[in-house]
């Protein structure tokens, strides 16, 4: 790029920047009918059948250049948009609507000795910019939460989406634009990867910035913001199939975690099943997941069970596949299972299937993973799936959010302090 364009390219965005920064002084003053009212009448119109169509002709424009440029069946899969998807788009807006408004609720209220009336009061964290790839509902989600918890959205989609991010950003602001809240939504439409590097140096427009993506990318905005990051670099989710699990369970749960949508963060990567149970277990299970064409990948013990499967590699247990790829391992117990997803793991999710409650406890309280289960897929690791509407990401950075981020990771604190003329002494 030339130097005239680079200087186009940051002028844009921090005109864009600005825009959310004043809209989102709007948005805070906001009531919570109005929001509620817009979301609702945003889920409506993406429920027309012209904009319907609208959106499916401009992901199939996607859908085609990302063929073309020869990407995976996996990531094809998080791109693609179809009615089903839509449809969930709809949901996750009605969904939020319903919630309760997090802005401006006092979590917690004491009086001092002087009489001084302490509260800690919820605000918006003001202007939320998201970068994210591949995963058209992610404008929709990310929108909506913002704007319910009063912030203002920049969104910078992947160019692999270009066609289809720009029809809902217009869709959104079609909606705004009567009520004059159209800058609460800003989208940067460019496919320049020089953009990112623009938006992360906003420091005095954008308070917070949340990727969603590729590890690589995640590391890149890590290492390269001014602005604070909430983050995961990956998914790399566990089972650990216990020696008193219902290994029938086990199985319908292990496949839905890796089967059902693999191409997502919260998609099992590694199976770790005790030793007592693996003779039993596994050749059952290889032949589910051949029957969908996963490839397992198993430790010494695994194998000499299964000798068919490829040998894993150590790299292969830190591995996020986001394929049809399975990792496998036998362990001699509870105790080397949690040393596996201490040493493996990367805080994302883990289940264990097990009938006994002692066992699932011990689990619960050792692993430290900002989503722990029993006796259920991994695949619940979602903001919409645990019941927080729609989901602005993934926190395994512990700082401001961990887990699955809904409404109530969209707000900080403020102190509102009432005194009769109090002085300090």
């Amino acid at each position: 790029m030339t130097a005239e364009v680079d200087a186009s390219l940051e002028e844009k965005i921090v005109e864009l920047t600005c825009g959310a920064r004043a809209a989102g002084r709007k948005l805070a003053n906001q009531n919570t009918q109005t929001k509620n009212g817009l979301l609702l009448e945003l889920a409506r119109l993406l429920d027309s059948k012209p904009t319907r169509a609208r959106l499916l002709e401009a992901n199939s424009k996607d859908l085609e250049a990302a063929r073309e440029k020869g990407i995976s069946g996996a990531l094809l899969d998080r791109l693609a948009l179809d009615d089903k998807r839509i449809d969930g788009m709809i949901q996750g807006l009605e969904e939020v609507a319903k919630l309760p408004d997090p802005v401006g609720v006092v979590r917690q209220s004491w009086t001092r000795p002087n009489g001084l009336q302490v509260d800690k009061r919820t605000i918006p964290l003001g202007v939320v910019g998201i970068i994210y790839e591949a995963r058209p509902n992610v404008t929709i989600d990310a929108f909506s939460l913002c704007f319910k918890a009063g912030n203002a959205t920049v969104l910078k989609g992947g160019s692999e989406a270009i066609h289809t991010n720009r029809a809902l950003v217009e869709t959104i602001s079609s909606v705004l634009t009567p009520s004059g809240l159209e800058d609460t939504c800003q989208f940067i439409d460019s496919t320049s990867r020089e953009a990112v590097s623009v938006l992360l140096q906003q420091e005095e427009t954008v308070d917070v910035i949340i990727p969603r993506g590729g590890e690589p990318l995640i590391r890149f905005v890590t290492a390269n913001s001014r602005i604070p990051v909430i983050k995961h670099y990956k998914g790399v989710c566990h089972v650990y199939v216990d020696e008193q699990a219902d290994l029938e369970m086990a199985a319908a749960i292990a496949e839905n975690a890796k089967v059902s949508r693999p191409g997502v963060c919260n998609a099992l990567e590694t199976l770790l099943v005790h030793e007592k149970v693996a003779s039993e277990f596994l050749p059952g299970f290889s032949e589910k997941m051949n029957t969908a064409g996963v490839e397992l990948r198993g430790d010494p013990a695994s194998r000499a069970i299964l000798p068919e499967i490829r040998k894993a590699t150590e790299e292969d247990y830190y591995e996020e596949f986001l394929d049809l790829i399975l990792a496998v391992r036998v362990v001699s117990g509870l105790d080397q299972a949690v040393d596996h997803i201490e040493k493996y793991g990367s805080s994302h999710t883990e289940a264990i299937v097990t009938r006994s409650s002692d066992r699932a406890r011990e689990f619960l309280e050792r692993v430290d993973s900002s989503v722990v289960l029993v006796n259920a897929s991994t695949r619940f690791s979602d903001g919409g799936e645990l019941g927080l509407g729609a989901e602005i990401g993934i926190s395994t950075s512990k700082l401001h959010a961990y887990g699955p981020m809904g409404l109530e990771s969209l707000v900080t604190e403020k102190f509102v302090i009432h005194g009769e003329g109090q002085i300090r002494e």
